[in-house]
């Protein structure tokens, strides 16, 4: 599976203040386990059911300057999840977004993409299971399963405290958002994000959050 914006994007305004035991949930190559090492988390646990996904995780973290913070584990998040005893400052995942969509012939690919193997229910019951008491659960679904998904977290007393919907340019409507979860009922805040301006500039703010993680910015006053 290739990187895309969104993604990156996620993995950039991920709520990291230093020194957090992370968990990611669905890790694919690693893209948001990097990440957040490089935002500062103390360590990252990053767990991957793929085969090949989980060989080409092992292999970046390895090869980054972040290495020793960085865990790989080959295994499904349910399995992962009845069996461990730590719990986490903070959770994240990209999950597999579609439930009715024509599939690939590729395992792999499937598996990435739809939620046969990790339906939203399950996902849930192992996040409560994982995180800590004042953790954060952060994730980035489709806006059209967000109320769905909300209602199903409620149920094992995770709140929604912040939604940010992203849409390429200020004329579409937004596809994905960015959920934050928690344990404590309190405040909601809920935003759009704009990630190109004219011409497939960024816009100032994704800018703001890209920067530190893409080369293009590499030699930009951004």
């Amino acid at each position: 599976m290739r990187v895309c914006t969104d993604a990156t994007l996620f993995g950039a305004m991920a709520p990291i203040e230093g020194g957090e035991r992370v968990l990611d949930i669905g890790a694919g190559t690693g893209l948001l386990a990097l990440m957040v090492a490089q935002l500062g988390a103390a360590r990252v646990t990053a767990v991957e059911l793929t085969g090949e996904a989980y060989s080409e995780a092992s292999y970046n973290f390895a090869q980054s300057p972040w290495s020793e913070k960085l865990t790989a584990v080959h295994q499904d998040i349910q399995g992962f999840a009845k069996h461990c005893d730590e719990r986490f400052g903070l959770v994240i995942s990209n999950p597999p977004f579609f439930d009715s969509h024509s599939k690939s012939a590729e395992a792999d690919r499937n598996a990435a993409r739809h939620t046969d193997l990790l339906p939203y229910g399950e996902l849930i019951i192992a996040v409560e299971r994982l995180l800590g008491d004042d953790g954060i659960f952060y994730l980035l679904i489709p806006c059209h399963a967000v109320e769905r998904f909300t209602e199903l977290a409620a149920g094992e007393r995770l709140h929604l405290r912040r939604r940010i919907d992203y849409r390429g340019y200020r004329h579409n409507r937004p596809k994905v958002s960015a959920l934050t979860f928690s344990r404590r009922l309190g405040g909601y805040e809920s935003e759009i994000l704009t990630i190109y301006s004219d011409g497939r500039e960024y816009s100032a703010e994704s800018a703001r959050y890209l920067s530190p993680f893409l080369l293009r910015f590499a030699d930009s006053d951004q």
